[in-house]
C-alpha cells in the first residue's frame, strides 16, 4: 500500500509505503518540503509489532543547512531518543511524526474504532522543529467508514480527516491532500 500527499500550507510532498515485516508492519516514506529554515528532505521509517504498536522509528535527512539523524525506540517501559530515555512517555504506544500524515494510519489500525466510537490515542510526538519527543494528546471519533473527527488540542488542530480503504489519510484539512 502506498500513498502520495501534497502539502497545503507550504510547498512540499510526502510519499509513504506500508508493508508486512517480521510479524508486524513497516512504514517507510520520504518528505520534501519548504521548512521555515529552508528546503527539507526527510526519510523516515516506523516499525510496529503485529498489533500495530510502535517498536522503533528513524528520521534522517536535512532541514535547511542542518543534517538530522534520529533513532527512536520503544521498549516495555520507555521511549528512547538517540539512546537517551525520554521520561514520562512509557505509557504511549504510538509514534507520530510531526511532518507527515502517514503515521495516523498506524494509530487507527491499532485502535480500530467502530463508527460512532471516540478513542483517546495519545502518541509520542517527534517534532522536526526542535528534535524532541513529547506527548501529543489526540482524540479520534469515527464518523463514517472513511471519516474521523480528529482533535489534537495541544497543537492546536481539529478537523474531519478522510481516509481511504487502507487507512491512509486522503484529506488532512489545511495541511495535506492525497494525490493520485
Amino acid at each position: 500500500m502506498t500513498a502520495l500527499w501534497r502539502r497545503l500550507d507550504v510547498l512540499g510532498h510526502d510519499a509513504a509505503q506500508i508493508s508486512p515485516n517480521d510479524g508486524g508492519w513497516i512504514l517507510t516514506g520520504a518528505a520534501a518540503f519548504m521548512h521555515e529554515t529552508g528546503p527539507a528532505g526527510v526519510a523516515y521509517l516506523v516499525q510496529t509489532d503485529e498489533s500495530w504498536r510502535t517498536k522503533r522509528g528513524t528520521v534522517r535527512g536535512f532541514v535547511g543547512d542542518r543534517s538530522i539523524n534520529f533513532d527512536i525506540r520503544r521498549d516495555a517501559e520507555n521511549w528512547r531518543l538517540n539512546g537517551v530515555v525520554v521520561p514520562g512517555l512509557g505509557h504511549l504506544l504510538d509514534l507520530d511524526l510531526s511532518f507527515t500524515p502517514a503515521t495516523n494510519l498506524l494509530q487507527l489500525k491499532r485502535a480500530a474504532p467502530r463508527i460512532g466510537e471516540s478513542v483517546s490515542l495519545p502518541a509520542a510526538w517527534f517534532s522536526l522543529n526542535d528534535g524532541r519527543l513529547t506527548e501529543l494528546p489526540q482524540i479520534y471519533k469515527r464518523l463514517t467508514e472513511k471519516t474521523y473527527d480528529y482533535a489534537a488540542p495541544s497543537v492546536p488542530y481539529r478537523a474531519v480527516l478522510e481516509v481511504d480503504k487502507d487507512g491512509f489519510a486522503m484529506s488532512y484539512p489545511g495541511l495535506w491532500r492525497r494525490e493520485g
